[in-house]
């Protein structure tokens, strides 16, 4: 199915699995951090978001202890009815293993839950050791009992491939163990509210059916996507080695995507001027360094984190020149200007 791209599909999903305004809201358990619009498309479809927390000090992994937990505190005040998971994980930059995986669409299994798995970064992982596996692979290989009743639906998309890089607008979705009666509606919602320009369905061919050796341009394409992918590990590591060298800011390594997402201590003198401005202290101190050094980083998911914690998106799909740029500017600010 070929639409605009990962958020509106998306949102057909999850409109169909909202309620009624009478109703007790459907929920969908989401990961802290996630992507930033998120919580405003949960919002608008009409479901509410069920937090669960990704652990840091484990490369953002997912863990299972934290489902259960989140799943347990949220029964009563919605019905938990889907878990959305980001593979590689958006901003976190993680990329689960094969156990990991199994251990989700377990839990998804025991609990009747559908599976929502963002899987738009895969073409760029990069960890050392570390390779995409998709979750409808590792469904397809377990017991019968499993891979033909757990409901699956995957995102791809090409604005975060290689190729599109956020500049063309389409993507697909595939939906798995889904009731016949309930694809009606979906492909009933996909050709009513969602259409793609041209470009963007010839650029998303050309993604799933990419130049063959036998093709005159079958080197150009394969040298391009190469030179992507070593510029993303290598900025990845540059970026990460100078952010935990800079005092008040630690970073995981990422293992794919295209953010770093380092914890970050703000200057006692950020937090009183955001506190009598009325503004996260993060936002604040994303707008000045924006204003001061002209570098433009998010603040980190606001939604579920606790007081005082506080991180930063940082964009590494760049040229190593510009990446330079941006850290000399962030780290004279960080030090000199607001230690």
């Amino acid at each position: 199915m070929v639409v605009a791209a990962r958020q509106p599909t998306f949102t057909v999903v999850v409109k169909l699995l909202a309620r009624g305004e009478e109703e007790t809201q459907t929920g969908v358990l989401t990961p802290i951090p996630c992507p930033h619009t998120m919580p405003a498309l949960l919002d608008q479809a009409g479901v509410t978001l069920v937090p669960y927390q990704l652990m840091e000090g484990q490369g953002w992994a997912v863990d299972l202890d934290e489902l259960h937990r989140a799943l347990k505190t949220a029964r009563g005040r919605c019905d938990p009815r889907a878990l959305y998971i980001s593979n590689p994980g958006n901003p976190t930059g993680h990329v689960q293993d094969w156990k990991s995986i199994e251990e989700v669409i377990q839990f998804a299994a025991a609990e009747r839950l559908l599976l929502l798995v963002d899987e738009v970064y895969q073409d760029s992982v990069y960890g050392q050791g570390r390779e995409f596996i998709s979750y409808k692979r590792v469904l397809f290989e377990m017991d019968k009992e499993d891979s033909e009743t757990v409901q699956l639906v995957s995102f791809h998309s090409l604005s975060s491939a290689h190729m599109g890089e956020c500049g063309l607008r389409a993507g697909y979705m595939e939906l798995v163990n889904i009731d016949p009666e309930v694809m009606h509606f979906v492909e009933t919602m996909l050709c009513t509210d969602i259409s793609t320009p041209v470009t963007g369905q010839l650029a998303l061919d050309l993604m799933v059916n990419p130049p063959q050796p036998r093709d005159i341009s079958f080197d150009t394409f394969t040298q391009e996507i190469l030179l992507s992918q070593a510029t993303l590990s290598q900025n990845a590591q540059r970026a990460q080695e100078f952010l935990n060298d800079l005092p008040g800011m630690s970073c995981q390594p990422a293992m794919g995507g295209i953010y770093l997402y380092p914890r970050l201590h703000i200057p006692s003198k950020i937090i009183e001027k955001a506190k009598i401005l009325d503004v996260e202290a993060d936002v604040l101190y994303c707008q000045m360094l924006l204003e001061e050094k002209g570098v433009l980083l998010g603040a980190g998911c606001q939604y579920g984190e606790t007081a005082g914690n506080h991180h930063l998106r940082l964009c590494i799909l760049v040229l190593p020149d510009t990446l330079e740029e941006v850290l000399a500017g962030l780290g004279s600010f960080h030090l000199h200007g607001h230690a």
